[in-house]
């Protein structure tokens, strides 16, 4: 019962992050981070989100306001071996986020910018195993088998299906201090929303002697679990930055305070069943129960370089303070150290109305073998985006970007293979595409 009771912990980690950025911060808001990557020096419209210090050099008072939407898909694959249990199989799953909105907004009047922010800014989509996992067949295998049930005399059927979106309203101030220097103080509303529907079912493919007196026909249930889980939250993020002017430099920083978020369960079905044991629920899945979830603090620092009028350059880094964020079942204390990234773009004016840009960016999480499962697992990566700005008229642009994840394969393996003590390995693996577009407008 314990091995089987094990997936009930693994299911409720589930993590599908979709965008760029660390565990559960989303950075790319908007297609000019898709196509140039580095925008925590800009002082366009999505500076909002990426800089909101630098809106207060927007070149004209008055109202501006952006509409972006994205597209992202997503793989996270496992191949898994454990000869012991003859275990030896690739599993895929799929996370898509086909409509991702975001919308700016913001006013400015003399030194002073009131500005505010719509968007995804964490998870962003919905991941489907339909094969179930590994861990899945691990435990139901080792679990029957230590009732001396071979594997060959039953039929195991899993499937799991998880989603994940926090939804954000940033509204903050800006105030152009000095000719050169400017300061932003705002705040984030975030909601949580998600859920986590699954099934598993083992059952007999042959009649089964349990006992000289007691044998179960071929069809019967073995082993069965039903899930149907949502859960919600709400966390509060306080964001300050500062922006920078000289010459033809320019400097942007921002920093998000940690967001403690806890969600809540709110269950519906919720049945563990087992042969030979009392029927009895998930523990971590009952009605009513609260899991950890924060945002990470994260600091952003960028500079950007003029060197011609045509001609820009930026390069920025991420800290994501991961290790002292809460997460489900504490997970935090096996990462070795917090998120970082480093990011860098150009830009080039090719016409008068058009403008071609390029990035890169690399991220380099604290992994360990015991911060790895199944159903919550990161891999370091290199992203690269190009795109293009095509100015439609003096009030208004076209924004269109493209950018393609490269992710370093991770290689687990265990001596106690998901609590089966035998030895076993899982390789990870992932694949990202995110393509988005948006139209700014000055009034």
């Amino acid at each position: 019962m314990r091995k089987i009771s094990l997936i009930s912990i693994a299911m409720l980690i589930v993590s599908i992050p979709t965008f760029a950025g660390g565990f559960l911060t989303n950075t790319n808001q908007h297609p000019a981070f898709l196509r140039m990557l580095s925008r925590g020096a800009t002082t366009e419209i999505d500076a909002i989100w990426s800089n909101p210090a630098g809106f207060a050099f927007i070149p004209n008072d008055g109202f501006h306001v952006a509409l972006s939407v994205q597209s992202a898909f997503q793989t996270r694959n496992i191949d898994a071996f454990c000869e012991g249990l003859g275990i030896d199989k690739y599993y895929e799953g799929k996370a898509s986020a086909p409509v991702i909105p975001s919308l700016y907004a913001g006013y400015k009047k003399g030194d002073w910018t009131i500005s505010g922010f719509f968007g995804i800014t964490g998870g962003g989509g919905k991941a489907s195993f339909d094969d179930g996992l590994s861990m899945f067949d691990a435990m139901v295998i080792g679990g029957l088998g230590a009732k001396k049930i071979p594997s060959q005399a039953y039929k195991l059927n899993s499937y799991m299906d998880g989603k994940q979106f926090i939804y954000s309203v940033q509204m903050g101030l800006t105030y152009k201090a000095l000719d050169w220097l400017s300061v932003f103080a705002g705040a984030r509303m975030n909601y949580f929303t998600g859920g986590y529907q699954g099934a598993l079912k083992a059952s007999s493919a042959v009649d089964l002697p349990m006992s000289p007196e007691q044998v179960l026909p071929a069809g019967t249930e073995l082993v069965g679990i039903d899930l149907d889980c949502s859960q919600t939250g709400w966390g509060f993020t306080p964001v300050i930055g500062f922006d920078a002017k000289f010459g033809k430099w320019n400097i942007g920083a921002k920093y998000d305070f940690k967001t403690n978020l806890n969600i809540e369960n709110n269950t519906k079905v919720n049945s563990l069943r087992m042969v030979g044991a009392p029927n009895s629920e998930l523990e971590d899945y009952k009605h009513g129960v609260n899991t950890p979830n924060d945002i990470p603090a994260m600091l952003s620092v960028a500079a950007a370089y003029e060197f011609l009028p045509v001609l820009r350059a930026s390069v920025e880094y991420h800290f994501y303070d991961d290790k002292n964020a809460g997460m489900a079942g504490g997970k935090q204390k096996f990462l070795t150290k917090g998120t970082n990234e480093y990011l860098a773009g150009v830009e080039w004016d090719v016409i008068k109305r058009l403008s071609l840009s390029c990035g890169i960016q690399f991220t380099d999480y604290g992994l360990s073998d015991d911060y790895q499962s199944d159903t919550s697992f990161s891999c370091d990566s290199h992203s690269i985006g190009f795109g293009a700005k095509l100015v439609l008229s003096e009030r208004s642009n076209l924004n269109v970007g493209y950018m393609w994840t490269n992710y370093k394969d991770y290689t687990k393996n265990s001596q106690n293979y998901n609590g089966t003590g035998l030895k076993g390995t899982n390789v990870y693996s992932r694949t990202n595409k995110v393509f988005g577009l948006s139209i700014d407008y000055s009034f």
